[in-house]
C-alpha cells in the first residue's frame, strides 16, 4: 500500500549564545507563573473539552484498520469456460481519522482535479463514514497509471490519501450475455441500509442485476482485514491482529458459450429476444435481448455522458426475453391442445377456411386473404390458418383456452432464478371488468385463439410451451445453475392425450417442411420441427416470432427467436435467426457450392 505523507517543514533551531544578558530575576519569575498558568488552562482546555477526541486522535493515530476486500467468485459457462472473472486495479482511499480540517479542503480540491471527481462527492464519502474513523474508505476505483503518477508528484500534499490494489469485475466477452449475467456496483445509501445487518458495509459492490445479483451470496465472499500500528510516517510497524479474506465461491451456468455467440449473431442489432433450452429439462443453453449494455462500464465509476449514450439505445437494461409480448400464431399450439383435449373436436376434425372469419360486426382475416380450403389440425398448424383457429377457439369457449394457457406456463414465471422475470397476461373476464369495465366476448375467445388479444407471453415461456411437444408432454423449469437439482428434475406432466401429441407434432414438422417455416427445411442440419407467428403491434410494425426444435424425432434444444416491430413475418424474419443458433448448436453451416459455380468478379 503507498501512504501519501506530508513533509514535517519543521525548522532548526537557531543557535543562541547563552550567558549574555542576564534578565532581572523579577521578570524570570513573572514568566514562569505566566507560563505555568497558561499551560494550566491548555491543559485544562484539553482534558475537559477536548479529552475524547485527542484520546481518539492519539490512539487511532497509532492502531489503523485496513480491510481486506474478498475476490468475487467467477462466473463459467457448461464447460468450464469464463463468463466473469476479476482483475486487479487501482483504487484511492482516505483515511478519515487521519485528515486535518485545515487541509481538507486543499486535499479535497487536488483529489477532484486528478481523479475528475466532484468535490461534493468526495466529501460526501468523508461523512458517511465519519472524520473520526479509522477505516480507510474507498473514494474511486481503477484508475489510470497517469493518475497514480500524479498524485505521487502532489503527495506532500495529501495526507491521509493511499493508493491501493483491489479486484473489479471483469467480463471478458464484453456486452455477450448482458442480460443474463447483469452487472456489479457499489451500495448507495438506501441498499446499504437494508442490508447492513447482512454485513455489508460502506463501498461493498454487489451484484445488481441478474446472475450477478441472483448468486450474490454464493459469489461475495467474506471481507477479511488487518489492525496494524503505523509510525508518524504511515509506515506498518506490526501487524496487531489479521483474517485473511474468504473469496466467493465461482458459480458454473448452463449457458454454451458456443450457443450463446451464435444467438447473439443471429440477433444482431435487431431489438429483440433469443432463448435456446434443453427441452428435456429447461436448461437454459442461451439467452439474448437487444438493445443491450456492456457491463465492464460498472467495474468503474459511470460518467454522466455514458449513461446518457447507454439510454439513446432505447432500454437496454431491459430483458426482452423475460418481458411479454402478444404471441401471435404461436399460440396456436394451446388453441389445438384446447380443441383436443376438450372432446370438442377430434384429430380427423376437417374444418372449411375462409378469407375472413366474421364475429358480429369483427372480421378476423386469413393472412393470405383467400382461404385454405378445408383443412384439418395439421395443414392448419403448416399454414397457420387463423379462420381454422378462430373456429377452434370459439368451438371450446373462452374458459378452456384460459385453463389450458396456464397449463402450459403462460400468465405466470416460470421459475428462473433471475428476478427481472415478468410472468406475462393471461386474461379472463374477471380482469377485463377490473381493467375495463367490459364481459367477455365471441370476439375476445377468438382474438386468443389465434394469439392476439389481451394476452402477453415471453419468450422465455414461449420456449417453455415449445418443450411440451418436444418431450412428448412435460413443462419443464428453466434454469441457469448448472448444479440446480430441483430445476433439473421438476417436470409436470399435463397429461395430454398421445393422439394430441402425435398431432402437435406431425403439425409442427409440416411448419417446416412444406408451410409458412420452410426457410428451416435444409439438408445439412437434422430435421427440424416449428411454428411461426407474425403479431399486430399498432401503432408500431408486426413482431416476429418463431419457435423451433430439432431433431424432430428426438429433441436436443428448443430455440425461440422474436423480433420486435420487425415488420416483416414471423417465417421470413424469426425463422432465419432461429436457424442460425441450430447451426451453432450442431455445428454445422450450409453447403457452399462448387467453385466453379461460385460467383466470378467483373
Amino acid at each position: 500500500m503507498t501512504v501519501f505523507q506530508p513533509s514535517s517543514g519543521r525548522r532548526q533551531p537557531t543557535p543562541r549564545t547563552v550567558g549574555r544578558n542576564y534578565q532581572p530575576l523579577f521578570v524570570m519569575l513573572f514568566v514562569s507563573l505566566f507560563l505555568l498558568g497558561a499551560m494550566g488552562s491548555r491543559l485544562a482546555y484539553l482534558q475537559l473539552i477536548q479529552g475524547t477526541r485527542n484520546r481518539q486522535l492519539a490512539e487511532n493515530n497509532r492502531i489503523r484498520l485496513i480491510p481486506k476486500q474478498p475476490v468475487r467468485g467467477n462466473i463459467f459457462d457448461r464447460k468450464g469456460r469464463v463468463l466473469a472473472s476479476s482483475r486487479l486495479s487501482y483504487a484511492v482511499y482516505l483515511w478519515p481519522i487521519a485528515l486535518k480540517k485545515t487541509d481538507w479542503p486543499g486535499t479535497r480540491q487536488r483529489l477532484s482535479k486528478t481523479l475528475n471527481l466532484p468535490e461534493a462527492d468526495i466529501q460526501k464519502r468523508v461523512e458517511r463514514a465519519g472524520f473520526n474513523s479509522p477505516s480507510l474508505i474507498r473514494i474511486e476505483r481503477d484508475i489510470s497509471p497517469a493518475q497514480i503518477t500524479a498524485l505521487a508528484e502532489y503527495s506532500n500534499q495529501l495526507e491521509g490519501v493511499e493508493v491501493d490494489i483491489e479486484a473489479v469485475r471483469n467480463y471478458p466477452n464484453g456486452d455477450l450475455a448482458a442480460h443474463v449475467l447483469g452487472y456489479t456496483g457499489e451500495l448507495n445509501d438506501e441498499e446499504l441500509a437494508k442490508r447492513k445487518n447482512e454485513g455489508y458495509r460502506i463501498g461493498d459492490i454487489v451484484g445488481q442485476m441478474g446472475v450477478e445479483q441472483a448468486f450474490e451470496d454464493k459469489l461475495r465472499g467474506e471481507w477479511g482485514g488487518q489492525q496494524v500500528e503505523v509510525d508518524g510516517a504511515g509506515q506498518v510497524l506490526r501487524v496487531l491482529g489479521q483474517k485473511k479474506a474468504k473469496p466467493g465461491k465461482d458459480v458454473q451456468l448452463t449457458l454454451d458459450l458456443k450457443v450463446q455467440k451464435a444467438a447473439e449473431a443471429a440477433l444482431g442489432d435487431r431489438k429483440g429476444a433469443i432463448v435456446a433450452l434443453d427441452p428435456n429439462n429447461g436448461a437454459v443453453l442461451a439467452m439474448v435481448s437487444r438493445p443491450a449494455f456492456d457491463p465492464n462500464i460498472f467495474s468503474t465509476r459511470i460518467t454522466q455522458a455514458t449513461w446518457k449514450q447507454l439510454q439513446s439505445k432505447g432500454n437496454p437494461f431491459v430483458n426482452r426475453a423475460m418481458r411479454g409480448f402478444p404471441p401471435a400464431s404461436t399460440f396456436k399450439i394451446v388453441t389445438t391442445t384446447a380443441g383436443l383435449e376438450t372432446g370438442k373436436f377430434s384429430p380427423d376434425t376437417v374444418l372449411q377456411t375462409y378469407a375472413a372469419l366474421q364475429v358480429g360486426n369483427t372480421a378476423f382475416g386469413e393472412w393470405n386473404h383467400a382461404g385454405f380450403g378445408s383443412i384439418g389440425f395439421v395443414r392448419a398448424l403448416a399454414m397457420s390458418s387463423n379462420t381454422f383457429f378462430g373456429q377452434i377457439g370459439r368451438g371450446v369457449g373462452g374458459p378452456a383456452l384460459i385453463e389450458w394457457s396456464r397449463k402450459y406456463g403462460l400468465g405466470q414465471k416460470t421459475g428462473i432464478e433471475l428476478s427481472e422475470e415478468a410472468s406475462g397476461l393471461v386474461a379472463d373476464e374477471a380482469w377485463k371488468q377490473k381493467a375495463y369495465k367490459w364481459e367477455w366476448t365471441v370476439g375476445d375467445t377468438v382474438n386468443m385463439s389465434i394469439g392476439q388479444g389481451f394476452t402477453q407471453a415471453t419468450p422465455l415461456q414461449l420456449a417453455v410451451m415449445f418443450s411440451v411437444p418436444a418431450n412428448s408432454g412435460y413443462r419443464v423449469k428453466p434454469h441457469l445453475l448448472k448444479d440446480n437439482e430441483d430445476s433439473k428434475n421438476w417436470r409436470k406432466p399435463l397429461n395430454l392425450k398421445p393422439s394430441t401429441i402425435k398431432v402437435i407434432r406431425e403439425g409442427l414438422r409440416q411448419v417446416i417442411a412444406s408451410g409458412t417455416g420452410t426457410a428451416l427445411n435444409v439438408p445439412h442440419l437434422p430435421p427440424i420441427s416449428g411454428k411461426s407467428g407474425t403479431a399486430e403491434a399498432p401503432p408500431g410494425k408486426p413482431h416476429a416470432w418463431f419457435g423451433a426444435y430439432a431433431p424432430s424425432d428426438k429433441p436436443e434444444i428448443v430455440v425461440l427467436a422474436f423480433a420486435e416491430h420487425s415488420g416483416g413475418s414471423g417465417g421470413k424474419i424469426a425463422g432465419p435467426m432461429a436457424l442460425q443458433v441450430l447451426e451453432g448448436y450442431f455445428d454445422k453451416k450450409p453447403p457452399q457450392p462448387p467453385k466453379d459455380m461460385q460467383a466470378k468478379p467483373d
